[in-house]
């Protein structure tokens, strides 16, 4: 396979993950750390990184908006709730001592 399909692949791939995700608002981010070791603000970050290693100027607010369809902010307050006391439990054991 040819690199410029490879990254296309990867961004198709990407692109729905991001759009699962936004299906799934109900899913909230503690539990995708809980079972998956990363969550939408992961992503976020990650998209800021590649933005960076390839000398693309964006904000971390702009890659929160790219991979949550919206301001963070206003995805908070429309979709996240607090976590309760068993998430938490559940992700302070996942955590690995430093």
């Amino acid at each position: 396979m040819d690199q410029q399909t490879q990254t296309e692949l990867e961004a198709a791939a990407f692109r729905r993950l991001v759009a699962h995700l936004d299906e799934r608002k109900d899913v909230q981010n503690i539990d995708l750390m809980i079972l998956a070791g990363f969550c939408r603000n992961c992503l976020s970050k990650w998209y800021k990184a590649a933005a960076d290693d390839q000398g693309v100027e964006i904000s971390y607010e702009e890659a929160c908006e790219q991979v949550y369809g919206m301001p963070y902010s206003e995805w908070k307050k429309l979709h996240q709730q607090p976590a309760t006391p068993e998430q938490l439990a559940a992700f302070q054991a996942t955590q690995k001592p430093k």
